[in-house]
């Protein structure tokens, strides 16, 4: 059975304690997290820790905080030679000190507090200088029933550019269009079955294929109603006519 100790209670820390804790062949033997006033913790009964000079001794340190503190908090670790990942997809292994052996255990999804996650739709991407190591890493993941992917440091913050595109930005486009029928007093559920549709399509089509619309069929009636409705949300209609250019230049 694996030892780890999570540190960090935001909502990746959150969702791996969760995930670790229901696993066979894991143990979850201690959450870190610096302040005692985040109750994520309290969702569960593994022992607690709000001071690296008491974590507790494990197979595996899982370093699940902010990207501006993952150094620092590497280079505070009590211990040496033990095996510590951060589960950024941004920053480099190298920026975990080397007093420790390093690695990295991604989880390439989007993670709320408030809802739940089935790890087996949670892809895994690991990066580790030791082969046994990367071994260990990949039996954490297979335990949480996780999809596994071996890639260096640079394949993944190329992987965690492009989920900003298809996760952040276009979370962002539906906060936009939640906010242009809200204006119409139209109900924003009437959108939702053209958002799972969408996301449907490319499972089985290239993006490239799947594409719609009026910029693709280059509609340039229809391309200036819909500007000229955005007259009063000067940003959004920035946003519309770089996107729409965008469309029209891929699809010739």
């Amino acid at each position: 059975m694996i030892s780890i100790v999570v540190l960090g209670a935001g909502n990746v820390g959150t969702h791996l304690c969760k995930a670790i804790n229901n696993a066979e062949n894991l143990n979850l033997v201690q959450w870190y997290n610096r302040s005692k006033s985040n109750n994520s913790t309290e969702n569960t009964a593994t022992e607690k820790c709000y001071n690296l000079d008491n974590l507790a001794f494990a197979d595996v340190y899982i370093i699940a905080v902010s990207d501006n503190a993952i150094e620092q908090l590497s280079n505070d670790f009590p211990f040496k030679n033990q095996l510590v990942v951060h589960t950024s997809g941004s920053i480099s292994m190298r920026f975990l000190n080397a007093k420790n052996r390093r690695g990295v255990f991604y989880p390439l999804q989007t993670f709320s507090k408030t809802a739940a996650m089935d790890f087996k739709n949670v892809p895994i991407c690991i990066e580790s200088t030791d082969k046994n190591d990367r071994n260990t890493l990949k039996q954490i993941a297979e335990a949480l029933n996780s999809p596994t992917y071996f890639i260096n440091s640079e394949q993944r913050q190329a992987l965690h550019l492009t989920a900003v595109f298809v996760n952040n930005f276009t979370n962002q486009l539906y906060r936009i269009a939640h906010e242009l029928t809200d204006e119409k007093s139209l109900d924003f559920e009437i959108l939702k079955p053209l958002i799972l549709e969408t996301a449907k399509k490319v499972q089985y089509l290239s993006p490239y294929v799947a594409q719609t619309g009026p910029a693709k069929r280059r509609d340039t009636k229809t391309i200036k109603t819909h500007l000229k409705n955005l007259e009063s949300y000067p940003d959004y209609k920035e946003l519309y006519e770089q996107l729409t250019k965008s469309i029209q230049k891929t699809h010739g």
